[in-house]
């Protein structure tokens, strides 16, 4: 069953892109304390996600923080290698945090994961949007396939 509001953000360890390299994250501390604006993109430099989703939380950064957004961070099932060059492609600097699910374990825990085998992706996260504070989930939305409405950085902007 996918995470729901009220449920505490599951402990696993992640990958963060960094401008040093790969940095290991646990969930546990990015969570803890904060308001956290995570969003879930099925794969690093596919179409929707590189021509709409990451610019969004880019361009919305600085509102989102003033709504009170501690930390915006973007996950996928792609290894921090990957993420970090989507990230220095899409100018990303310091507005999001790139989290790279190699193993889609984080997914798993969240109930977030999508089957595109038959399509040669192997297993990814659905598109998704989730607010957490103090690492229990005030909000998700997890869009319909092929849809791009309740995830997007204005979605994130109206539900804080």
């Amino acid at each position: 069953m996918p995470i729901q509001v009220g449920d505490r953000i599951p402990a696993v360890k992640l990958m963060q892109a960094t401008a040093e390299g790969p940095k290991e994250v646990d969930t546990g501390e990015l969570f803890a304390g904060k308001t956290v604006v995570l969003f879930g993109v099925p794969g690093a430099f596919t179409p929707t996600c590189s021509i709409k989703h990451l610019p969004g939380f880019i361009e919305h950064a600085a509102a989102l923080r003033a709504k009170g957004a501690d930390v915006i961070a973007c996950m996928a099932v792609n290894d921090a290698f990957v993420m970090g060059a989507w990230a220095r492609e899409q100018g990303v600097g310091d507005q999001v945090v790139m989290l790279a699910d190699g193993s889609a374990t984080f997914t798993k825990a969240l109930g977030l994961e999508l089957d595109l085998t038959a399509r040669g992706l192997g297993i990814r996260c659905q598109r998704f949007l989730l607010i957490a504070k103090d690492g229990v989930v005030t909000h998700i939305a997890v869009e319909a396939p092929g849809a791009f409405e309740v995830s997007k950085a204005e979605a994130a902007l109206a539900a804080l």
